[in-house]
């Protein structure tokens, strides 16, 4: 593990600089009463790591280099206990285990206040042994974070990232065939919210006087149906939506045929609509009067009418 030694220490950590520790850093540091913001980055001397350098190093953003795949919880903690806010931005992607990891390693080195990444579905909702068995690691860290009382901890509840219900992939939205599958039935509801707006979002959860501590706090950028969804669809694009109702058996039975698919197993789980909507009008943005984009918004912006 190297590192290079920020000088901002004392002030905020952001595990990662994908599209959300990117999003999360880029609102902090915008802010009036912005903060001094540090960012691990995984030691590499690929092009996208150098300019990533370069930018963060323009913006007065300080670095720290640490691979959490590799390193071991005591190496992490001797990282983060320079800090006094940890956010971490390092998702699913990373591989099973690091959530615990990197929550052990922010306990041990007596963070005083932590943001796992749990910026995605109300887990205590879902509960353990959903179809998506990596839900269970996120219901790990909060159990290790509520037995304890030395570090203050948030939990940031997004619903979906908007743009992942139009991936390709996850196979509810084909603009090839201008297909909208529901998944459950037409009426289930998803919470979603763009990358940009969890940025802001959380830069405001952080600098909040007074301060949010041990407790989970719902944003949503909208809460939609999926008939809504291709009605949305059919505007933006202008066309007649072709719509095919995905219902929970028929997905179930899918991920059996195919149990390792993890797309197959979001689709299952989003299908059956528990903690993965929430009204939209409690959210910690509606309350704050802070607007967000619609799906409407996004669809019109990143689809646009077919000529």
């Amino acid at each position: 593990m190297a590192a290079q030694q920020s000088s901002h220490r004392g002030g905020i950590l952001v595990i990662g600089a994908g599209e959300l520790g990117g999003s999360v850093v880029a609102a902090l540091t915008h802010r009036d009463d912005a903060p001094p913001v540090t960012v691990l980055l995984r030691p590499s001397d690929t092009p996208r790591h150098a300019q990533l350098r370069d930018e963060f190093a323009a913006r007065g953003v300080g670095i720290v280099e640490a691979d959490v795949a590799t390193a071991t919880a005591a190496e992490l903690s001797t990282v983060l206990r320079q800090f006094h806010t940890v956010v971490s931005c390092i998702g699913f992607a990373a591989g099973a285990g690091i959530q615990c990891k990197i929550t052990e390693a922010a306990l041990a080195a007596r963070v005083p206040r932590y943001f796992p990444w749990q910026f995605g579905v109300d887990y205590d909702a879902i509960g353990r042994d959903s179809p998506q068995n990596l839900f269970n690691e996120q219901l790990d860290v909060r159990d290790m974070l509520r037995a304890q009382s030395t570090t203050e901890w948030v939990i940031v509840s997004t619903g979906m990232f908007t743009s992942f219900l139009f991936e390709p992939e996850f196979g509810v939205v084909d603009l090839t065939t201008n297909t909208v599958n529901a998944l459950g039935s037409w009426d289930t509801e998803v919470t979603v919210t763009t990358a940009e707006d969890i940025g802001a979002l959380t830069a405001e959860i952080i600098q909040t006087r007074p301060r949010i501590a041990n407790q989970v706090v719902y944003v949503a950028g909208d809460t939609i149906t999926y008939r809504e969804l291709a009605e949305i669809v059919g505007r933006a694009r202008g066309v007649q939506v072709i719509r095919n109702e995905w219902t929970v058996a028929h997905l179930l039975l899918d991920l059996d045929r195919n149990p390792d698919d993890g797309l197959r197993k979001y689709r299952a789980v989003f299908a059956q609509g528990k903690g993965v909507a929430w009204p939209k009008a409690g959210t910690f943005n509606v309350t704050r009067g802070i607007p967000t984009m619609t799906t409407e918004e996004w669809a019109s912006k990143h689809l646009g009418a077919r000529h």
